[in-house]
């Protein structure tokens, strides 16, 4: 089979499968969205709490 039909049954195949594809709604896309934002803030402000007490710690420490 030469690569000029290997090719052509990629993209076609591609094609097919993506004919299968659910895709989200808008809505539950925005939902998504805002649950990832709001776990990443959620998981940065925790880190960022850890972090400052770990760093009263040293200080304590080091002092």
């Amino acid at each position: 089979m030469n690569p000029i039909t290997k090719l052509k049954n990629y993209f076609k195949e591609s094609v097919a499968e993506m004919k299968k594809v659910v895709w989200p709604t808008k809505k539950q896309t925005t939902t998504y969205t805002l649950i990832v934002i709001g776990l990443s803030l959620g998981v940065a402000i925790f880190f960022g709490i850890l972090d400052y007490a770990f760093n009263l710690g040293l200080e304590k420490i080091i002092k």
